[in-house]
């Protein structure tokens, strides 16, 4: 069996390779930005009040054990073990490969997943429900592995501490570092049930389905999983919080059509992937 895995493995990280150049310089066209390490802030603001790498992981824990208080993981070792293997594979393609990625399904019969800075990603029972295939569950973690990756959250938190601390706290240097991302977790503690730019939204999309094709899963399996949600009645409470946070399925599909055109069809690969763990 450890043999077996290995040469998996093995194929996947050769597959990986020979995509990865062109899928980098598509990743740029659809996101209409040169490549870099976004890990590295530009932005004054964000240097003057410094959230490393270090700070973000921390960030991280604190916002995902809130998280996990309200809706505990699904008590289920096999499930864990399986979304964790995706999970990390997908991330491992990103720019941002070393973080302490970590992947879970949450008890939640809401339709929704989750990204923490700092690599936690979660994703909801109901949301795990929907999915038939391997391809549709790393896409659902590509565009979570997205934000994290871009920082979208920090940004979020950082703005946030910026205007309760108000704008003479941006003009010195902060010397409470834990005071400071005591402040940033304060902001994030209801990180899941506020809205990020629509902007980022669609660019975790792009990256989504980028990452997808990078680790040999099909590109299109993220459009597939936003038409089922897109599907569901906008009455349904199950999808209350995604469609109150996240601009409509419709709207990004448009989107990621407009990006993608048939730039990603060489990567259609619809039997990409294992299959996908049956959740009872």
């Amino acid at each position: 069996m450890k043999q077996l895995i290995g040469m998996i493995l093995v194929f996947f990280l050769a597959l990986g390779s020979a995509q990865a150049i062109k899928l980098d310089d598509l990743k740029e066209k659809l996101s209409g930005k040169t490549s870099g390490d976004s890990s590295q802030p530009t932005d004054p603001k964000r240097m003057l009040l410094g959230v490393s790498e270090e700070d973000e992981i921390r960030i991280g824990q604190e916002v995902g054990a809130n998280l996990l208080g309200a809706s505990p993981l699904v008590p289920n070792e096999a499930l864990q073990r399986y979304v964790n293997t995706v999970g990390r594979w997908v991330a491992s393609q990103s720019e941002r490969p070393n973080l302490p990625w970590h992947f879970g399904v949450i008890e939640s019969s809401d339709v929704n997943a989750f990204a923490a800075p700092g690599g936690y990603v979660f994703l909801t029972r109901g949301l795990y429900m929907k999915l038939t295939s391997e391809g549709e569950l790393a896409g659902v973690l590509a565009h979570e592995v997205g934000h994290v990756i871009k920082r979208h959250h920090i940004e979020v938190m950082r703005k946030g501490a910026a205007i309760s601390l108000g704008e003479s706290y941006l003009q010195k240097k902060v010397q409470d570092k834990n005071e400071y991302i005591k402040n940033l977790v304060g902001n994030g503690a209801e990180i899941f049930a506020r809205s990020l730019d629509k902007n980022a939204e669609f660019e975790a999309d792009r990256i989504g389905v980028v990452l997808s094709a990078r680790a040999g899963y099909d590109p299109y399996s993220l459009p597939a999983v936003l038409q089922k949600i897109g599907a569901i009645n906008p009455g349904d409470t199950s999808v209350a919080l995604l469609f109150k946070t996240h601009p409509h399925p419709e709207e990004r599909l448009l989107k990621l059509s407009d990006a993608m055109g048939e730039s990603l069809a060489p990567y259609e690969n619809a039997k990409g992937g294992g299959k996908l763990y049956k959740l009872k």
